[in-house]
């Protein structure tokens, strides 16, 4: 493997935060590995916006999943009674549902999203995540959490770090920092939009569920 598509392995195996750049990290390191000469490639595009990618070589085994559709089971969390998906009414193409799934030999990438939302209010919505959340151990409030001094990467505790909620929302975590459960809930008039989030980042060769 060069040294180049070594720091991009070793970059998806260890940040877990920014969820646009982990995202883009993920794609562009499948896109440096597809242009290794890998042997075959398979698509398949469903009508309901699911694409499927699988590229296969003598040393090479990579694959990526990109979806309009997820559920409650694959982010790990209870769907809030009574809630419905949300979709931004300024955003054409906006989806309630995201998946995006990236393997290979030596890392795993997933991330699923839900965006729902309810009419009752933000707090109610949040008592209920905090609770939804301790399955998967010690729920983090991150909502006016202070940045820590140092970011130990070799630690598989999960911090807030420096991620934080839009302004007057809220914003929780739960789990380790190679699988991660988020919620984020902002006010919407006297109710609440919220977003579940499952980051999943590791070094085994899994392919993602």
């Amino acid at each position: 493997m060069s040294k180049r598509n070594e720091r991009m392995r070793c970059k998806n195996m260890h940040s877990s935060r920014p969820l646009a750049r982990i995202a883009l990290a993920g794609i562009m390191a499948l896109a440096a590995i597809s242009l290794m000469g890998q042997e075959k490639a398979q698509k398949d595009i469903s009508k309901d916006k699911e694409l499927s990618v699988t590229v296969q070589g003598p040393e090479t085994d990579v694959g990526l999943i990109v979806s309009a559709r997820a559920t409650a089971k694959e982010v790990g969390l209870p769907i809030y009674p009574g809630s419905i998906p949300h979709k931004d009414q300024d955003k054409d193409n906006d989806s309630p549902a995201a998946k995006l799934g990236l393997w290979g030999t030596s890392f795993g990438f997933k991330l699923v999203v839900l965006k729902m939302e309810s009419k009752d209010a933000p707090r109610k919505v949040a008592d209920y995540y905090q609770r939804a959340l301790a399955k998967y151990g010690t729920v983090l409030d991150c909502t006016n959490a202070t940045r820590p001094q140092a970011k130990d990467e070799n630690s598989e505790k999960l911090t807030c770090y420096d991620d934080k909620p839009e302004a007057g929302g809220m914003l929780f975590k739960a789990g380790t920092k190679e699988k991660q459960h988020i919620v984020g809930i902002q006010p919407n008039g006297t109710g609440a939009v919220f977003q579940l989030l499952y980051i999943e980042a590791r070094g085994a060769k899994k392919n993602p569920a």
